[in-house]
């Protein structure tokens, strides 16, 4: 992310949940907010968005990491959690749809990001709930535990963590001492999205997926870190999670996308994964 600009990453994924609620008329993942909350420059891209077939199989996975997310944290509500804790908030909106005015959605991100999002919630005249905990955190000169005190988290309470989007734009240490954190809160439960490498691609695939990191590098946030799904239990195991639920691309085909899975590939890629302290 280039220095005190928001996340392209993020109106990129708010494009493609925006899209999803038209398009594809919201059928994996609902959300009311998401064209509303868009600025004016990425809601003018959204009809080339729509048109790009290529998109697609992004669009899909961006729907179902979310709501594979968000089944999970209503799960953990109705089982007495009051905390939430969303990482790399960008333009999620959660927080605006919580059903629960006892659980605090704590967001975290980089000052620029979350700025800009305090801004495109006031030009839509969208309300802030008083349930919704903004944690700004620059993370070149302070570490996580540290924003989330400021914000008034609870590290002795339990805490479910929404974490997409963002393992790829980290280094291997930034991940494992991110988790490191999130075990240290009891019963805590977290939900993230990993690659594949490369070289587990097909061949017809390979060349795509790259073409996807070598752009999003050239808009200053570059692909750091891609896991075998095979690393990912040991790396959990390691930072003292247990239970594991890693769903690769033909599980949440088959979980979540109905009629709309045709023409999307099942192979190696993305993978959301549920992980209990």
């Amino acid at each position: 992310m280039r220095a005190g600009q928001p996340s392209q990453t993020a109106r990129g994924a708010a494009a493609y949940r925006a899209v999803h609620q038209t398009l594809d008329r919201a059928a994996i993942f609902r959300d009311p907010f998401a064209l509303a909350i868009l600025d004016e420059e990425t809601r003018a891209g959204l009809d080339a968005v729509a048109a790009d077939p290529a998109l697609r199989p992004m669009r899909l996975f961006v729907s179902a990491r979310s709501r594979f997310s968000e089944d999970c944290l209503l799960a953990s509500v109705a089982r007495g959690v009051r905390q939430a804790v969303v990482l790399g908030a960008g333009l999620d909106t959660f927080a605006l749809r919580n059903p629960h005015a006892s659980v605090h959605v704590f967001e975290v991100d980089f000052p620029a990001t979350q700025a800009w999002k305090r801004e495109r919630l006031r030009e839509a005249a969208i309300a802030v709930p008083a349930s919704l905990i903004f944690a700004p955190v620059d993370f070149e000169h302070e570490r996580l535990a540290e924003g989330l005190a400021k914000a008034g988290f609870r590290t002795d309470e339990p805490a479910f963590f929404q974490w997409l989007g963002v393992v790829p734009y980290l280094s291997r240490e930034a991940i494992a001492e991110t988790l490191g954190f999130i075990a240290t809160v009891p019963a805590a439960e977290v939900v993230f999205d990993y690659a594949e490498p490369f070289e587990n691609y097909p061949a017809e695939r390979r060349a795509q997926i790259m073409g996807v990191a070598e752009r999003a590098a050239a808009r200053g946030e570059p692909w750091l870190s891609l896991f075998d799904p095979s690393a990912i239990s040991v790396l959990l195991r390691e930072t003292g999670f247990a239970a594991v639920e890693d769903l690769g691309l033909a599980a949440l085909s088959d979980r979540y996308y109905g009629t709309l899975r045709e023409g999307i590939p099942i192979g190696p890629g993305a993978h959301v994964v549920r992980a209990l302290r």
